[in-house]
Order: structure tokens, then sequence, then C-alpha cells
């Protein structure tokens, strides 16, 4: 196959670490480690990808370096092995690669500059002026502290835009091109209002604690010295006066600490749930319009994860995270001007700490994303295992395999413990390295502030109130990893949600409504192809009718397109080429509520809901009364069973009807759609499970639920189908081999009467 890409098989570059992760029909994803933390790089991969013939779509995540591609049916999954290899060498070896190893590169493939990002920087760099305009001032010993605290903002400075442009760059690559908007605010979305709620009760606390502590240190004044300055302009001359003050202001302040701590925290607390309640919402609103095709190709594992854990981390960010890094910052933008103003010799050392611990916190970040893309996917296949294994409890046992699958699920476990224990490593290795530099940062606070006040360069009346104020902000800063390690998984699990709105819906009909109670239910294809993705055609250039009012039945061999013929009339899938026509409609041009509203179901495989008996009949026609769920479930041969239930209707039966037999299963949500009284019927083998005599009983009553209605009925069996009106017979290749009555295609002698006799018995010898 011609390829763009054909031109990268002759590089011989670097070793990469480019691995399958999983690989279905028509689509695959990979674990392209190359790409992370490398936006530009993320973007040309899945540029040359999508230029090659064949590939439908393709993404790359310079977060969690997966890498999704899908395909039509003439690119095999070979194909595209090669494909995606070749691409990652070509674009590791281009100018927007590295083609040596090392880590990933930040600023010079982040995205072009975010002017709203910048403005830690300008502050930053203010703050370091002023430092350096008052040691050129003052010109004394103090101007060699005050450029140090000059240099500490700048190196703070440098490392925060460096973090921000990359942190730009992923925001562009997670929300999409043309928006330069962050992750973070769109996941807050519409609850910006309780958002800014919130801070201002944050900052509004921080501000009470830096009080406090301010008070705390002129009580220390006032029992040392007899007096605390301050407090004498305010009227408070004596010992005694200075310490009644200060205990009101104290318990002033341990007030305002603990309500606007109590209201703040509700504010966060409320906010995540806002933004996990509306995420959840809207993501599941969207799973539930998905195409099937995409929905049955994604793990359903897979698909609740990104529903249950993934949404719940992006409003845990908000909840605790987030809070935390206000108040460090609230903290830092009250400390720095006090320390300039009243302490600058002593304000370099107590903020020494900072672009080291910011440096590190970012370098953890990078180091630890795929660690973080590791984890997941080794948690995620360990739950898919185990569910696999639980719903197939019966299978296992029969095949006596209890060890086997102990076994692998210890394996797994395994490998998700050690994937797991390397990244609890780097965060603990991180944690303590942060925590040693606070600590010496609070020691030499004391020792050189303690040095100032002794040689006379620093009033002791104005060092004692900020003795405490620093430690305060430094075991802040000791949370700094854990915020990071938040932040690097709720941009994990962002990316994870948008992949599941990335899938596209399906598209609804742009024709006039159809009113159910007119359908006639004439059903007509006309050269119908349709093949499911790296697979033959199960359908090619099809033309049958069904007519209007009649019991029409489909037999055949296995793989024949019986069942894709009812996937395309009820739209769960689409022609490529040809038309469905329902009464004269085409149904891609009708409303897929209405044109399913007409249309009643019964798979070979039903799937019913854990709850009672009567909620699982009512399915869909929830106004139904008692009488109606009884009579639909007498038509379908279920109500004499039901009736001998200790709990009748009211019988729960777990999770997907586990404690019904098939038979009674298949009779349930025969009865389901028999209540939904809809004028077109399609039966997938639905009475497979059940035994001769039932079956008999339930094809006599729905010769009276058939009368002036149409009925597609899907079988094997051929007893089945025997009193139908019109019966089409299928052979491989999705073509119709014959058609007529029962008595007609055995008086032919031709595949109806052999696969009879066969049923038979006749040709067993």
């Amino acid at each position: 196959m011609p390829s763009p890409l054909g031109a990268a098989a002759g590089y011989r570059s670097v070793d990469v670490d480019v691995r399958p992760r999983s690989v279905i029909p028509g689509r695959q994803r990979w674990d392209v480690k190359p790409v992370l933390g490398r936006p530009r790089t993320a973007e040309g991969l899945a540029a040359a990808l999508r230029r090659v013939p064949g590939i439908t779509q393709a993404q790359a995540s310079p977060i969690t370096g997966g890498v999704l591609v899908r395909h039509d049916a003439r690119v095999s999954a070979a194909d595209v092995d090669r494909i995606v290899r070749r691409a990652v060498a070509l674009v590791m070896a281009g100018p927007a690669g590295a083609s040596r190893p090392g880590p990933p590169r930040s600023a010079p493939e982040a995205a072009p500059r975010v002017d709203r990002g910048l403005v830690v920087r300008p502050v930053l760099a203010v703050g370091g002026g002023v430092a350096a305009g008052i040691a050129l001032i003052r010109g004394s010993a103090l101007s060699k502290q005050l450029v140090a605290l000059g240099g500490v903002a700048t190196a703070t400075a440098a490392v925060l835009r460096k973090a921000w442009q990359r942190t730009a760059g992923e925001a562009r690559e997670l929300a999409g091109p043309g928006t330069a908007r962050h992750p973070l605010s769109e996941i807050v979305g519409p609850h910006r209002k309780r958002l800014y709620r919130a801070a201002a009760l944050s900052v509004g606390c921080q501000i009470s604690e830096v009080a406090l502590g301010t008070f705390l240190g002129w009580t220390g004044l006032v029992l040392i010295k007899g007096q605390a300055a301050p407090l004498v302009s305010l009227g408070l001359t004596t010992a005694s006066a200075q310490l009644w003050g200060l205990a009101g202001l104290v318990a002033a302040a341990c007030a305002a600490v603990a309500g606007l701590s109590y209201a703040s925290n509700l504010q966060w607390r409320r906010l995540g749930q806002d933004i996990e309640h509306d995420w959840r919402g809207r993501t599941y609103g969207h799973v539930q319009h998905l195409e099937l095709r995409h929905l049955e190709g994604e793990r359903t594992t897979r698909v609740a994860g990104a529903l249950t854990d993934d949404v719940g981390q992006l409003g845990a960010f908000f909840a605790t995270s987030a809070n935390d890094l206000l108040q460090l910052g609230a903290s830092l933008a009250i400390l720095v001007p006090a320390f300039l103003l009243l302490a600058p010799q002593i304000a370099w050392i107590a903020f020494l700490p900072i672009p080291v611990i910011a440096w590190l916190s970012f370098h953890y970040q990078d180091k630890v994303t795929a660690d973080y893309s590791v984890s997941a996917e080794d948690r995620a296949r360990l739950h898919s295992q185990l569910v696999n294994t639980l719903e197939a409890g019966a299978t296992v046992k029969s095949f006596c395999t209890e060890d086997y699958e102990a076994e692998r699920i210890d394996r797994l476990s395994e490998t998700a413990q050690e994937s797991r224990g390397q990244t609890d490593r780097s965060t603990i290795r991180h944690g303590e390295v942060v925590r040693a530099f606070t600590t010496t940062s609070m020691a030499g606070t004391l020792l050189m502030g303690g040095r100032a006040v002794l040689n006379g360069s620093l009033r002791f009346e104005v060092f004692s109130p900020l003795i405490g104020l620093p430690q305060t902000v430094m075991l802040r800063m000791s949370r700094l990893g854990g915020i990071v390690d938040q932040y690097q998984r709720t941009l994990a699990s962002y990316d994870r949600v948008q992949r599941l709105h990335a899938l596209p819906v399906e598209a609804d009909g742009t024709g006039g409504p159809l009113d159910t109670g007119k359908v006639q239910g004439e059903v007509v294809l006309k050269d119908v192809t349709f093949a499911y993705p790296g697979r033959p055609p199960a359908l090619d250039n099809l033309s049958l009718t069904i007519p209007a009012g009649q019991v029409t039945a489909l037999v055949g061999a296995t793989g024949s397109g019986k069942t894709t013929i009812a996937k395309l009339l009820m739209r769960f899938q689409d022609a490529e080429s040809g038309t469905v026509l329902l009464d004269g409609r085409d149904v891609c041009d009708l409303q897929r509520r209405d044109l399913r509203d007409a249309i009643g179901f019964v798979a070979q495989d039903p799937f019913l809901f854990d709850g009672t008996i009567a909620d699982n009949i009512r399915y869909g026609s929830f106004q139904a009364s008692e009488a109606a769920v009884v009579e639909a479930a007498t038509m379908a041969e279920a109500h004499t069973f039901v009736a001998t239930l200790p709990d009748g209707y009211d019988t729960l039966i777990g999770e997907r009807g586990a404690a019904l037999s098939g038979g009674q299963r298949q009779r349930i949500a025969l009865a389901r759609a028999i209540l939904k009284d809809s004028p077109v019927v399609i039966l997938d083998e639905a009475t497979s499970a059940v035994d001769n005599e039932t079956e008999a009983a339930i094809q006599r009553t729905l010769r009276t639920f058939a009368a002036d209605r149409t009925m597609l009925v899907i079988a094997h069996r051929l007893s089945t189908v025997r009193h139908a009106d019109l019966i089409y017979v299928m052979d491989k290749g999705g073509v119709v081999a014959e058609q007529g009555t029962h008595d007609e295609l055995l008086a032919r002698h031709g595949l109806y009467a052999s696969l009879w006799q066969l049923q038979a018995g006749e040709l067993a010898a």
C-alpha cells in the first residue's frame, strides 16, 4: 500500500519503547513513550498517521503516551503495526523529534506563549527588581543579601515559566486545536462562581492565620520584654493591658480562622462534588448516544473506570489539592512583601528553597508521567481479568482451572504492585527531599535572624512575630509534591474522559417525524452491502422485501448475515452502500428514536437488569399497568414459572438475570417486547434456549400477537419458522439462496430441504 511513511523504512533510529496496548478490528491502542511530555512530537506523530491511506483517525497524548489509531478494512493489524513503528521512527528522526535518548523536552516543544499563563513571571520579576533596587539604595552589606533574594525570585520565575509553557502545550493537546485554555479551566466549566467564592474564603483564612501568628509573636514579645511596641500606639501601655488586648485579638483571629476554614473547605468540597456530578452526567449521556460499533469495541471496565474513578479524580483535585495550592500561593503573597519590608536581610534564606522545591516538583512530574501511565494500564488489566473470571465462574469450574486463574490473577497483581511501587517510591522520595529543604530553610532563618538581632541590624520586635510565619509556608511547601501528584493524576484522568467524548455519537436522520401508529411495517433492502471492520462483507449487494403485516423468517448458516439485517434495520449499523427502507422511507432519514420506537427487538442473548421481574418486563414501557405486564408475560409463556416464585413478579433476579435459566431470561425479554407493542418486531433466536413444548406454546401465542404487525424471525431451528408466511434462506457471503414458504422450499429439494432433513435426523448416516 502506498504510504507517506514509506520513506521511514530506511531509518535506523534509536530503540524506542513502542508496544501495542489493545488490538481489535478497526482500532488499535499503543503505548509510545517517546511522545511523553512532547506535545509537538505527539502532534507530529498523529498528523503523520492521518496522512496514511486507510487510517481514518489518529490521536497521540503527551500526557499518557497513548496513541489511538482507527483504520478501515483495507488495513490489516499487521499493516498498522508497521505503520505506527515507521511513523514513530520518522517523527523521532525529524526536527520535531529527538533522535537520541534523553528526558522529554519541554520548552523547545512547548506551544506558543500564552500571555495569561505568564502572570507569575512578572510578579516574581517585580519582587526581584524591588529587592535589587533596595540593595542599590542602601549600598551596605545588606545589598548582597537582597541581590541573593533577587536571584531566588528570578530562579523561581524561570522554573515556573518553563513549567507553564509545558502545561500550555498539554492544554492545547487535551482541549483540542485552536484553544489555549488549560485543562483545569475546562474541568471547572460552569462552576467558576463557586470556585471564586471558595478562593476568596481561602485567601481570607490565610490572612487570618498570618494575623494569628503575628498576635502570638507579640504575646511572646510582651512576656519577654514587657511590652509590644505596635500596641503602644493603640493606647495599650501596660503589660497587663497588652496581654488582655492580645488575648482578645487571638480569640478573634482563632474564630476567624475556624469559621473561614470551615466555610472554604465546605465550598471546595461542594465544588468538587459539582464538578464530579456534572462531568459524570455529561460523559454518561455522551456514552449512551455513542455509535454501537464504538461502544461494543471499548472495554466495559475501561468505560466504567472513566465514569467512576477518572471523573471522581476531576472533582477530588478541586476538593483538596486546588485548595492547598491556593493557600500556598496566598501565604507567599502575604509573607514575601512582609519580609521585604520588615526583614529584608533574612528574606533570601527564608525563601531560598522555593525555586529548588518548584524545580524538584516539576521534574518529578515529568519523571512520574510514564510510571502513572504504566501503573494505570496494569491496574486496568487486573480489574478486567478479575471481572471476566468472576463472570465465567461456571466455565472455570467445569474445566477445573481455579488454580490457573488464581495464578494468572497473582501474576497480574504482582505486575500492578511493582508498577505502583515504582510510583510510590518516586512520590515518597520527592516528599522527603522537599521536607529536608524546608527544614534546612527554617533552621537557616532562625540562625541568620538570630545573628541579625544580636548584631543590632534587625530589631527583636520585628523578628519575633516573623519567626513562626515561614514555618507555616514551608510546611505547606512540603505538600507541593502531593499537589503535583494529584495534578498529574487529574490530567491523565481528563485525557481518558476526553477520549470517550471524542468518540462519535449516532447521527440522527434529517427527515420528518415518524408516526408509530401509522407504520405498516414493510421493510425493503435494495442492493445493500455491509462489512465489519477487518472482515469480508457480511452482506453483498443484497436485495429482499419483508412484507407488511406478515411473519417473515431468516434462516441459514452462521455468518450468513441474518443478524446484520436486523442491526441495519434498527440502525445499530449503517449500510456501506444501498438503502434500507421502512414503508418506503430510508431509515437513515428517520429520527433514530422514532425508528426504534416502531421496532420491538429480542436479541439472542437478551440482557436483563438487576431488579425485579416486573421491572424488566416493564423496561421501556414504564407506565404499563400490572395487568398489562401479566398479560405480556402470559403470551410469552413466562407467567407460569413467575407465579411459582415466592415473590412472583417482585422477585429480584440479580445482575444480568443470573437467578434465572437461559430459557426464562428469553421469555422475560420476549414479554418485554410484547408489552412494547410495536408495529414491527424482530426475534433473533428468541426461543433458542427453551424446550420444544415451551416453544410450541410460544409459537401459538405469537400467532395471535403477530396479527396486523410485521414480524421478522431469525432462527437456526427450522421448526420455529415452519409456519412463517415467507422464509429467506441465507448463504455464506450474505446472499439469498432460496425464498418461499416451508412447503415450497421442501419441494425444491435445495438448501432449505437439506437443512430440514439434517435437523430431523434423516441425514444422520
